[in-house]
């Protein structure tokens, strides 16, 4: 754990002192957020936050790569997690940077997602296999896995992407999925007797650490969005924790039954649930009504949050607090025995957080000496808009 620790340390550390000098640096770069009638945010924003995230991932594998134990990890036979991270982050971040100074197209954006993609499987990180109702795994060949591969990290970066919606959003959120993994591979393998060592887990703390370092700047009102530069890269490393996880566990020696094993592919829907329903109700709400579904409007899930009465910071709170519950309850039920406890207590925290949700959420004016919070509705806020 010490190693994992000090590993978490430095991401955080890094990508938390590199990004006032990033912030500057994207101000004479002219990569800056410029608000349109759809955005939250009132005022120019500089991007490229990814650049210091990126810094805190590497910086991180550096010192992973010092660790005796670690070194281990990071080359492992065929499996070479360490080059697999540093080439396809370093080719995600040059077309995230592109994109956030000159807005590149939709499919040039694609195009390097997959390359992204085939970095992973060239470098080892491919699904080989996937567990069975029966117990058993089902092998893929390269003619099914390495599609399924390209699917996973495709889908993955684009649905952190669409997460990054308000001040601090998609860097809490992901780091949240990311300490859930975590908290899942170390334990799992702990109480089953395996070496906690692995990529799945080191990743997965490198992901952590950067999105805590640099949430202190983000979170509302925001010095730096993270940009497509941060948003692809975090939604590549969700998505190598993820694929390195499908594999590792052996159903005949886990002592929770198979649930356990769908975990990892169960954690990143249910964290980018709450947007994708928010994606879909758009499209219904804006093809109802004779439009494009691509046209753009105020009916948001984080507008509609900001119209109850709730402040910047507070929507993004009750986002984190929605995906947290999602996270602990399936990592209570791939670790615990006593599935009927874990989902009664995770469905009375969600009767408790939508009671607070909707109380808390009433008009200021009908609150009694409710002081106006930063980033209340009509003061400045800053915050980027959803993709769609």
């Amino acid at each position: 754990m010490r190693e994992y620790l000090l590993t978490i340390l430095v991401a955080a550390l890094v990508a938390y002192l590199l990004t006032p000098a990033v912030r500057r640096f994207a101000v004479w770069f002219g990569a800056q957020a410029v608000p349109r009638d759809r955005d939250v945010h009132v005022i120019p924003t500089p991007r490229l936050g990814g650049l210091a995230m990126f810094g805190g991932m590497v910086a991180a594998l550096v010192v992973a790569s010092g660790l005796p134990e670690m070194r281990k990890v990071l080359a492992n036979g065929d499996l070479s997690v360490g080059k697999a991270l540093l080439m396809s982050g370093g080719l995600i971040v040059l077309v995230g940077i592109a994109d956030d100074r000159w807005e590149v197209d939709p499919l040039t954006k694609f195009a390097g997602q997959v390359a992204a993609a085939g970095i992973f499987i060239m470098q080892g990180i491919q699904i080989y296999s996937i567990p069975l109702p029966n117990g058993e795994s089902l092998s893929l060949p390269p003619a099914y896995g390495v599609p399924l591969t390209v699917f996973v990290v495709v889908a993955t970066i684009n649905a952190v992407n669409f997460i990054d919606g308000l001040d601090g959003l998609a860097a809490g959120v992901v780091g949240i999925a990311a300490l859930g993994l975590f908290g899942y591979a170390y334990l799992l393998t702990k109480i089953n007797g395996m070496t906690t060592l692995s990529g799945a887990t080191l990743t997965a703390a490198v992901l952590f650490g950067m999105c805590l370092g640099f949430l202190p700047h983000n979170f509302s009102p925001a010095k730096i969005f993270m940009g497509d530069t941060g948003s692809m890269l975090i939604g590549l490393l969700l998505s190598a924790s993820t694929i390195l996880l499908t594999g590792q566990f052996d159903p005949a020696v886990l002592a929770n039954g198979l649930f356990p094993l769908y975990v990892p592919l169960l954690l990143v829907p249910a964290v980018a649930a709450v947007p994708f329903m928010d994606m879909l109700l758009a499209v219904w709400r804006r093809t109802n009504q004779g439009k494009s579904p691509f046209s753009p409007d105020k009916q948001h899930l984080h507008h509609r949050l900001l119209q109850l009465g709730h402040s910047t910071r507070r929507a993004v709170l009750i986002m984190y607090f929605w995906v947290g519950l999602l996270a602990s309850g399936l990592v209570g039920l791939a670790l615990f025995n006593a599935a009927w406890l874990t989902i009664g207590v995770t469905l009375a925290v969600a009767i408790l957080g939508v009671v607070l949700m909707l109380r808390l959420g009433r008009p200021r004016g009908k609150r009694r000496g409710a002081a106006a919070e930063p980033g209340d509705a009509g003061q400045p806020a800053a915050s980027p808009q959803l993709p769609v």
